[in-house]
This record gives structure tokens, C-alpha cells and sequence, in this order.
């Protein structure tokens, strides 16, 4: 098993039954399909709300999306005959949890795949990019951001920090400044999007919390860097 972005620890369960098609209830579903019942928590057993959870086939890259109930639950159709990666999205990274072999055969065919993850809880926001020496945010940097508002909306009990972080060039309070700034012009542009401002709080850090060598020009571009750390989910 591999984990793409990060690694996380994982349970798997997965239980088929089998229907009948001659039973005189209605079926919703052909023999040539399966029906993917999952049931998302974290590890301590709490429902997912808003997990985007996706099934890729192996034979035509097809995906096969469902995003989670309250109850951490959603239904997929996928067809049989065929091996799938499963993946969860955290925010905008595809996650990879786990495959599976889904087998043909005269029955059809349910299954219930019940996984337990916790993502991590601070990430790096990707494409995300400001004018030099300035708070304002380019267009380059709108589908990272809409991925983010795409992300929070789906799930509405979720509380999260913009943390701006700066390298150490410059006055260290013209840097704090700085980040906050930046900090506050993603948070104004989730809020432009309809996120509730109660979901997003925003933060500088300036250049108190460096992640690599500010004495490398490398090391610096890692340290200006704005974070998401889920305060609650």
C-alpha cells in the first residue's frame, strides 16, 4: 500500500451481500454494477461530514465520487469486474487510502467499505501566491482558494486558522505586518465566497516560525508561506 501526500493509518472492512434478482423488489442497480455503501470516521470513531470520497478504477481511470452524510455515509455506484484505488480528498490533495478488487458474477453486489483516518491537522496551502512585498493576492492563486471554499462549505462545523508566515528579510515588524496582512486577504476572500466568518480566523506569524534555512534562497521561499491549521472539525 502506498499513501500519497501523507501517510496515515487506516482500517478496512469490507462485507458482500447478495441479492437476487428474481426477489420482486425493485432493483436500482444492473449486474454488471455494484453498490459501494461507506461509512467514513476518524479513528476514535467520530462520523465524517463532507468527506469527498472517491473510487478509480485501475482498468479505465474512471473516478467514482460520493461526499459523506452527518452520519459519515454515502452511497456509490461503481461496476463490477474491476480494481479500484480509493481515495479521500483533505482539502485539495488527493489522499490514497486503500484498493480493492471488485469481482464480476451473476449476483449483484453490495458492499460496505467502513474507514477510519485522521488527516493531518496543518498544511502548506498550495498555488497560493501575493504581490511582492504587498498583501494582495494574485489570480493565480483563485482555483487553490475556491478548492478551500469548495472544502469549508461541505463542512459547516469546521473551524480554521489562515496562517501567514513571512522569511526573515527585512524588519522583523514590517514581517509580522506582513503576514497578517496576508493572512487577512485570504480569509476576505473566503468570506467574499459565502464561508461564515465564524469558520475562519486569520493569524501573522511573521518570521517566528521558520520551516527551513532562511540562509538559502530555497529555505526562504519555504518560509513565506501561508498555512491552514483546523482548529475544529
Amino acid at each position: 500500500m502506498k499513501l500519497h501526500f501523507f501517510s496515515t493509518s487506516f482500517f478496512l472492512m469490507i462485507f458482500c451481500l447478495f441479492s437476487s434478482a428474481s426477489n420482486g423488489q425493485e432493483v436500482t442497480h444492473s449486474e454488471n454494477e455494484s453498490v459501494f455503501n461507506v461509512v467514513a470516521t476518524s479513528k476514535s470513531g467520530k462520523p465524517r461530514e463532507g468527506e469527498v470520497i472517491t473510487l478509480i478504477s485501475q482498468k479505465t481511470k474512471k473516478s467514482y465520487p460520493g461526499t459523506t452524510s452527518a452520519e459519515g455515509k454515502c452511497t456509490i455506484i461503481i461496476p463490477s469486474s474491476d480494481k479500484y484505488d480509493i481515495f479521500y480528498k483533505h482539502f485539495s490533495q488527493q489522499v490514497r487510502y486503500h484498493d480493492v478488487d471488485v469481482p464480476g458474477g451473476e449476483h449483484r453486489m453490495s458492499y460496505t467499505l467502513s474507514m477510519k483516518y485522521d488527516p493531518p491537522r496543518t498544511f502548506t496551502l498550495k498555488n497560493v501566491f501575493f504581490d511582492t512585498g504587498k498583501a494582495t493576492l494574485t489570480k493565480e492563486s483563485f482555483p487553490a482558494l475556491n478548492e478551500l471554499v469548495d472544502a469549508l462549505k461541505t463542512k459547516p462545523a469546521m473551524v480554521i486558522e489562515i496562517a501567514g508566515h513571512t522569511d526573515n528579510v527585512g524588519p522583523a515588524g514590517a514581517n509580522q505586518l506582513l503576514s497578517a496582512g496576508r493572512a487577512g486577504s485570504v480569509r476576505d476572500f473566503l468570506l467574499g465566497k459565502g464561508i461564515k466568518p465564524s469558520q475562519v480566523k486569520a493569524k501573522g506569524y511573521g518570521e517566528t516560525q521558520p520551516v527551513a534555512d532562511n540562509s538559502t534562497e530555497e529555505g526562504r521561499q519555504q518560509n513565506r508561506r501561508t498555512e491552514v491549521r483546523i482548529i475544529n472539525d
